[in-house]
């Protein structure tokens, strides 16, 4: 009689170890992916992120307004300067030669044009002597007119009489016009606020301008960088200097490829870490805007695709991050530092396109447009030589 084995019929024959497998598997494969989808579907479906992504910031350029041979260099490379701080100097010589120039000017323009007024005065007592002959001229021509029917008086004579009312009446004129020439020069109006004395007040205030300028001053806060300036070296109008770099107010371009942008707003909040400072420091931003166009639409030669071997790359769009600025402060960033930025696309009420809005301008530091010493000086001069 045969009998199998107890033990062989339990044990599991190789396919049906095999099967087992691939069932476990296709669990594992499954749960994997329905894993995945769960994390994308919630998570992952609603942030983009990149690597190409850089620091900037607004470099000024320093020139001088004003030619002129450096005399004086205040900061040196990488130091910080503020607002108005100084800069540099020139050798202000010939600016000031120039000022006490313009000054002695205004000053010989007052005594001139003061001299022209009482001249208004001497024209109208002539006017008035030329009238007092004139009406006499009448009148001895009328006396003589009368009495020359009867012979008394000769037609020479009164040929002679007329003669003198023409010239009375020549002469009453050219001092009437006179008058009016000075009156047009001096009628109306102060000695000080004369034509000829306010362009003499204005060059007064142009090399009082290009003295200042002989001290170039910081126009913004900032780093200097790339300074091609040294003593002694004589630089022209529009020579550049140096620069600055407004680190504190720096942010992100991020350049995203085109199939990333379809679900990115204006406002959307942005995680950035740096390179410089590691993934312990995260920098929380925001999308400020995007690019009108590519980068490659902007490039100095820019891609030419109308060919016969032409192939599709996919494009990238510049947006600008704008950043926290107090995390700035405590962690400042270096124009062209290495970024990683994620965006959190949540939020969806923003546009694409930035709104129509006032444009902030951009301004330097203040520059006063008169300076009371000159004013000042310039009023004492004018009452120095008014009589004054």
């Amino acid at each position: 009689m045969n009998s199998t084995d107890p033990a062989t019929e339990s044990a599991p024959t190789p396919n049906q170890r095999r099967r087992r497998g691939l069932l476990l598997l296709a669990v594992v494969v499954l749960l994997a992916g329905a894993a995945w989808f769960a994390w994308w579907y919630l998570h992952a479906r609603w942030y983009v992120s990149t690597e190409d992504a850089y620091a900037g910031a607004t470099v000024v350029q320093v020139t001088s307004e004003v030619a002129g041979t450096v005399r004086t260099i205040h900061p040196r490379e990488t130091e910080w300067v503020t607002a108005g701080q100084p800069l540099i100097e020139l050798d202000p010589a010939d600016a000031r030669i120039a000022m006490d120039a313009a000054v002695a000017d205004l000053g010989a323009t007052v005594r001139q044009v003061r001299g022209t007024y009482p001249q208004t005065g001497r024209l109208q007592a002539q006017i008035a002597a030329r009238e007092t002959d004139l009406a006499r001229a009448r009148d001895d021509y009328r006396r003589r007119q009368s009495i020359a029917a009867g012979g008394a008086v000769s037609a020479e004579e009164l040929a002679h009489a007329r003669e003198v009312v023409t010239g009375a009446e020549a002469a009453l004129r050219s001092a009437r016009e006179d008058l009016n020439v000075a009156l047009a020069q001096t009628g109306g109006i102060e000695a000080s606020r004369h034509p000829q004395v306010m362009r003499a007040i204005a060059r007064v205030h142009e090399a009082a301008l290009a003295l200042e300028r002989m001290r170039i001053t910081a126009p913004v806060n900032g780093v200097v960088a790339r300074k091609g300036v040294q003593l002694g070296q004589r630089v022209n109008a529009g020579t550049p200097l140096l620069s600055i770099v407004e680190i504190d107010d720096a942010w992100v371009d991020a350049n995203f490829k085109e199939v990333q942008l379809q679900r990115m707003r204006i406002g959307q909040p942005v995680e950035l870490r740096s390179d410089l400072y590691g993934d312990e420091v995260v920098y929380h931003g925001r999308i400020k805007g995007f690019s009108p166009g590519t980068g490659a639409a902007f490039a100095l030669l820019p891609a030419q695709n109308a060919s016969g071997n032409w192939i599709k790359i996919v494009q990238r769009v510049p947006v600008r991050i704008a950043l926290d600025p107090q995390e700035l402060a405590e962690h400042p960033l270096r124009v062209g530092l290495s970024m990683h930025a994620e965006v959190d696309l949540h939020d969806q009420g923003g546009t694409m396109m930035a709104e129509p809005a006032g444009a902030v301008a951009a301004t330097m530091a203040d520059r006063p447009e008169r300076d009371e010493q000159t004013e000042a000086m310039i009023a004492r001069v004018i009452a120095e030589n008014s009589g004054r």
